[in-house]
Formats: C-alpha cells, sequence, structure tokens
C-alpha cells in the first residue's frame, strides 16, 4: 500500500512532484529505492546532468505586493529564448518572486554568505551554547549542526518552497528543470520593503503575501 508519508518520504529525498512520486511507487509496490530508481531514470537524472548546461538566456520578471509596500526584482535565466518565452516558464518565475516576496531571503545560495555574516553568526551560536552550559569542544559541534538552520533561512535555494514547505525552493527547481527540459539559473534578486530601516509600525507583510500565494 502507498502511503502519504511513503510519498513524502520520496519526494523529499528526490524532489520530483507529487504525483510522479505516488506513479513510481505505485509501480514499485512502495518500494523506495526502486521507485528512487525510477525517477532518475525518468527525469530527475536528467535534471542533474542538465544542470551542466550554460543558461544564458531567461527572464526579469518583478513582483509587487499589495499597494506598493512590497516589491521584488528577480533575474532568472534558462538555456534558449524559445523557453524563456514559454508561458509555463514565466509562472515559474513569478511563482519564485512571490516566494521571495514572503520569506525575504537574502541570497540565493550559501556560496553567496560572506565569510564575516557567516563568522558572526558562528560566533553567537558558539556563545548560545556555551550559555546553555555546554563545554567549548561540544560548543563547537553544535555550531556545526545548528548553521544549516541558519542558511534556510537566509538563503533562497534553501529556504521551504512557500507554495509547499515539503520541499526546498531548490528542489522545486530541479523537478521544473525535469519537466521544462532545460537548465534553469536563479541569478539574482532585489527585494524592496517600503519604508525597511525607518523607525515605523511593526507589520507583518510577509504574512500578506503568503496568504494571497496560499488564497
Amino acid at each position: 500500500m502507498v502511503t502519504a508519508e511513503l510519498v513524502k518520504e520520496l519526494r523529499e529525498s528526490t524532489g520530483a512532484g507529487m504525483m510522479e512520486c505516488k506513479k513510481v511507487l505505485v509501480e514499485t509496490n512502495g518500494d523506495l529505492a526502486k521507485a528512487a530508481e525510477l525517477l532518475r531514470e525518468r527525469g530527475i537524472a536528467k535534471a542533474a546532468k542538465k544542470s551542466g548546461r550554460i543558461a544564458a538566456e531567461g527572464l526579469v520578471d518583478s513582483y509587487i505586493h499589495g499597494d506598493g509596500r512590497i516589491g521584488v526584482l528577480l533575474e532568472v535565466n534558462i538555456e534558449t529564448d524559445f523557453a524563456a518565452k514559454n508561458e509555463q516558464f514565466k509562472s515559474f518565475v513569478k511563482d519564485i518572486a512571490m516566494h521571495i516576496a514572503a520569506a525575504a531571503p537574502e541570497y540565493v545560495r550559501r556560496e553567496e554568505v560572506p565569510a564575516e555574516v557567516l563568522q558572526k553568526e558562528m560566533e553567537i551560536l558558539k556563545a548560545q551554547a556555551i550559555n546553555e552550559g555546554k563545554p567549548a569542544d561540544i560548543a563547537e559541534k553544535i555550531v556545526q549542526g545548528r548553521i544549516g538552520k541558519f542558511y534556510s533561512e537566509i538563503c533562497l535555494l534553501e529556504q521551504p518552497y512557500v507554495k509547499d514547505p515539503d520541499m526546498t525552493v531548490e528542489k522545486y527547481v530541479a523537478s521544473f528543470i525535469a519537466t521544462i527540459g532545460e537548465n534553469i539559473n536563479i541569478r539574482r534578486f532585489v527585494r524592496y520593503e517600503r519604508g525597511e530601516g525607518l523607525e515605523k509600525k511593526e507589520e507583518n507583510f510577509a504574512d500578506e503575501v503568503m496568504k494571497q500565494i496560499n488564497g
């Protein structure tokens, strides 16, 4: 019997869509290893292969939330101009822009996090661990375990995708690469929030964006 838990586990490990996961699990009578192998044969492996190809075409798109309180400008690259004009690709780019508006990442990937920002966070995490009564050597190990959460909060590709928190944005991108058949690269973005950095009444605009996405 194929359970929701099995589908979720396969989805998390491969980044494939829910229906694809359910289909291969039915075909393999719930065998996770065989199901994952089937997915690789049918697209996930292809997506990984495509990730090495140059993506120089694409789209620069924007998303403005509500009455102009949050704005996102985003560049996503794809291999061909033909694919860049595809409505499916345009919709994908818009979804990513809306995610950025809602989740407020600071970087696309962890390699972009400045060394001084990472060092400061590690010092904070170590101090927290020591304040919890952990010895210095144990605190170091705890820092390594907790730094992943830091990346998942500030790096776009490592954030839970707002439309489907069971997968990361990176896995969502991989599944879309398998669907559209070309490599895709989220190159850069800028997110603006009205009055950012100014003293103002506390308002959670990100929650509003998420309500619109899920609404």
